[in-house]
């Protein structure tokens, strides 16, 4: 809250004081921080989840293109690079399940930090491969880390689930005395 300040024109400078208190309350009524929370989520679900969905086929078959692709043309652009990826179809896989299970933690709000954390090392092994689309990383990371410092907020399982342990901690706490 701005705190008022006399001057010789009093009367000017507290009608622009109460004009601005009232159009930053209004901002803050717009963008709540559960809601805020909850989109961020959301927008860091999508584009994960529309990649691997492009990769699988339908049953949850992975097609073969993004094992080949991986394992023969992406390259790490690390300095006295370009290097090659030399992975398994396993790691391939893993990173597959990755994109299809993180971004529905992250929907759901269930397990929302480490699932962010798990994006953002997927988007910053893609920064590595294909450093021509950092901004559209830098997006994701900086989505990512606003999930992992701020948490998932109220609209999550991971808020439910903590109530609900607390209350049980209470209870037993309780019991015992």
């Amino acid at each position: 809250m701005l705190t008022y300040v006399k001057s010789d024109r009093g009367a000017p400078v507290h009608v622009l004081i109460k004009a601005m208190d009232s159009a930053v309350a209004g901002i803050r009524w717009v963008a709540r921080p559960s809601l805020a929370q909850l989109l961020l989520r959301l927008a860091l679900a999508v584009p994960f989840w529309d990649s691997a969905t492009e990769k699988w086929g339908h049953a949850f078959r992975l097609h073969s293109t993004p094992l080949y692709a991986f394992a023969d043309e992406i390259k790490f652009y690390l300095p006295g690079g370009p290097y090659n990826f030399s992975a398994s179809a396993t790691m391939v896989l893993l990173f597959r399940c990755i994109e299809i299970i993180f971004p529905l933690l992250l929907v759901l709000g269930l397990g929302t930090r480490f699932a962010a954390a798990g994006l953002l090392l997927i988007a910053y092994l893609a920064e590595l491969s294909a450093p021509g689309d950092w901004p559209i990383e830098m997006t994701w990371l900086a989505m990512a880390l606003g999930v992992m410092a701020w948490g998932p907020g109220r609209l999550s399982l991971d808020r439910t689930f903590r109530s609900a342990l607390v209350s049980a901690a209470r209870g037993d706490c309780a019991k015992s005395l």
